[in-house]
């Protein structure tokens, strides 16, 4: 990995703030001419660190949608179980994030389904395809208080850097 600077980790707020910017007025944001900061963003992007582009939905104006996060402890810790398990994890696209997590549960998923019934269906199908999981708990999300991109300002380099 190459080594970021200010202005690289100002690239990266800007995006983080509005993905739809333009590319001049991100380089007009940024204090570079547009030429060296399609550079950098493009280095940044092939870099891996910027992997994509995306809304943010607003899931509360979506008639009947609900997102649960689920622990899970699978019940043996041989690496074919957290193996069988990941791929079953990746079938699903109501499976919009998983975590493998330390302290006592192995996975943390996060599910958005169009209702409590469909979310319920897709964990047994997840659990009769898998037969790993040891137990489980669901957290239904009743209302989102944050929710926030990295914070980038505590990785940025100081102006002495």
């Amino acid at each position: 990995m190459f080594k970021l600077d200010r202005i690289d980790f100002n690239i990266l707020r800007v995006l983080s703030d509005n993905g739809r910017i333009t590319k001049s007025a991100l380089a007009e944001k940024v204090g570079l001419s547009p030429s060296p900061c399609w550079e950098r963003l493009r280095r940044l992007e092939n870099s891996g660190l910027i992997s994509g582009y995306r809304a943010e939905i607003n899931l509360r104006k979506l008639p009947g949608a609900v997102t649960v996060f689920v622990t899970i402890e699978l019940d043996s810790h041989a690496m074919a179980r957290f193996q069988s398990f990941e791929r079953t994890i990746g079938r699903h696209p109501e499976i919009t994030g998983c975590w493998a997590i330390g302290g006592g549960y192995d996975y943390l998923i996060q599910v958005v389904a169009p209702t409590i019934a469909a979310y319920q269906d897709l964990i047994e199908t997840v659990l009769e395809a898998t037969g790993d999981v040891a137990r489980y708990y669901s957290y239904i999300v009743t209302k989102t208080i944050r929710s926030a991109g990295p914070p980038l300002h505590l990785f940025s380099p100081t102006e002495d850097d």
